[in-house]
């Protein structure tokens, strides 16, 4: 069974769903790339520079997936391109409060185990993505330290031999609302709306 932790920030479900193309369109620009992600780590890794504070997270983010040993430039120059412009979407919705953070995972129709890999890779990329930041636990409130502690323990999960089942359902959807939500709080800490700001 998967562990499914507290859900503390509690949310509506059924948001942040992608569609099965675009999970699959993102997978392969990035089978391009130096890095080679899954999307759902890429997207991850993407959200955790928004909502770490990065001053330009979509230039950190290309720069996190490619490298000069690229074997064909031309094709990789593309692709970045391609990649630039969905990092610029993605990270303008990953901004977006009034919308709620989205997370790119494979469609629902997929195996359990394969949606829940998506989960951990995607964990697994914001916490990276925030640690290249050098976001520390003092720089985080109670509550945003805990976030980060609950993250690191999803992406110790054993998930080999993971059965279909409707408890594993319920508790992947449990835990993918939760990383959801969880993320937006990091978000909320680390970059708050400016004084006089609307809605702020």
């Amino acid at each position: 069974m998967i562990p499914s932790p507290e859900l503390r920030l509690g949310a509506s479900r059924r948001r942040g769903e992608v569609t099965d193309n675009e999970y699959h369109e993102v997978g392969h620009l990035l089978e391009a790339t130096h890095l080679v992600p899954s999307p759902s780590e890429a997207h991850g890794i993407l959200c955790g520079l928004v909502c770490g504070g990065s001053k330009d997270p979509v230039a950190a983010w290309l720069e996190h997936l490619f490298s000069d040993r690229d074997a064909d430039p031309a094709e990789s120059s593309e692709v970045r391109q391609h990649l630039e412009e969905y990092g610029a979407q993605a990270a303008d919705s990953a901004r977006d409060r009034s919308e709620g953070l989205r997370l790119l995972l494979p469609d629902e129709e997929a195996a359990l185990l394969e949606r829940a890999t998506g989960v951990y890779d995607w964990v697994r990329g914001f916490l990276f993505a925030v640690g290249t930041l050098g976001v520390k636990e003092s720089d985080l409130s109670e509550q945003g330290r805990e976030v980060i502690r609950d993250f690191a323990d999803l992406t110790r999960m054993d998930l080999a031999g993971l059965e279909e089942s409707e408890e594993n359902e319920e508790a992947l959807m449990e835990i993918t609302e939760f990383v959801r939500v969880a993320a937006m709080l990091i978000q909320e800490e680390r970059n708050p709306p400016a004084p006089g700001a609307a809605g702020s």
